[in-house]
């Protein structure tokens, strides 16, 4: 069975300022999603899922359709605020998505087939959708996911802090544990790589694993989610900034015993969109891989 790609495209993209997963970043006006569409593609995969917010909707399928259809299958999945929540009372001043995690809930009816799922605004590169595809449709099962484990050092943005799954991996390459720090940046004074939370900062190394939202899952990993989001709401529904992110669900997949997450390493060099300021270096660098013939100049012609 070949593979689904999963597509995280609903974020509200708070510090970039505007909608960055329809932006146009390569030489024929193409996204920086449509790069990961294409890989994936001639990686074997058959279908892609898009999750988005259903109020720009037609101008996203109006965007993206004329370029996809024929090449690949396509779905789409709408994250609404009180989709999952159950009894319980969503604040009347909460704006923003639950995250990504629930976003993957919102998948549910869609998906019965071993996925991956990536963000809208990252650039993987073809390693990694080939080494997921081949994990997808030889190793994984209901106690068998993956994790695509980029070094820090080449996931950093050098216009602001960037938010990590910061991955603990053992000797068999198997994840102990995910810890999501949304506030990493190298100090420019000590060189150092910083992290910053409510409990206080520490630092990081270069070459430490982290998740750049690049799973691959069997679909029951969408059961364990609802689970838990119900145990997320119990303890956060009335912070109205709180997200339950996809790296909580694999933990706890891990610390619950349910399974193993082996990690599927990549020394590629991470680039994406977190703020406006990336955007040019983004463009040079798929210009640069454009002209050394990783892509073609048009992607869908």
């Amino acid at each position: 069975m070949q593979p689904t790609l999963v597509i995280l495209a609903a974020g509200m993209a708070s510090r970039y300022g505007s909608m960055k997963q329809t932006e146009a970043f390569g030489p024929g006006g193409e996204t920086i999603m449509e790069y990961s569409i294409f890989d994936a593609i001639r990686s074997g995969f058959s279908k892609v899922v898009f999750i988005i917010r259903e109020e720009f909707a037609d101008a996203f399928k109006a965007q993206f359709e004329p370029r996809l259809n024929g090449k690949i299958e396509i779905d789409y999945v709408y994250q609404h605020i009180h989709d999952f929540v159950g009894s319980h009372t969503v604040p009347s001043d909460r704006v923003k998505p639950w995250g990504t995690a629930h976003a993957l809930l919102c998948c549910k009816e869609k998906i019965t087939e071993p996925f991956a799922i990536i963000n809208a605004d990252d650039f993987y590169g073809r390693e990694a959708f080939e080494k997921a595809a081949k994990f997808l449709q030889q190793e994984c099962n209901e106690t068998t996911y993956a994790i695509m484990g980029y070094e820090l050092s080449k996931t950093l943005s050098g216009n602001g802090s960037v938010s990590r799954g910061v991955c603990s991996v053992n000797e068999a390459q198997q994840l102990v544990n995910i810890k999501e720090r949304t506030k990493i940046y190298r100090d420019h004074t000590s060189g150092k790589i910083i992290f910053e939370e409510e409990n206080g900062n520490g630092t990081l190394p270069d070459n430490t694993p982290v998740s750049m939202n690049f799973f691959g899952f069997h679909p029951n990993i969408i059961a364990l989610a609802e689970k838990l989001f119900g145990e997320f709401l119990d303890k956060h529904i009335k912070n109205i900034k709180s997200e339950f992110f996809i790296p909580l669900v694999v933990d706890e997949f891990v610390k619950r015993n349910l399974g193993v997450v082996k990690v599927l390493p990549t020394s590629a060099q991470w680039f994406g969109v977190t703020y406006k300021e990336d955007a040019p270096e983004v463009k040079k660098s798929i210009e640069a891989l454009v002209q050394s013939g990783a892509y073609p100049e048009y992607l869908w012609k």
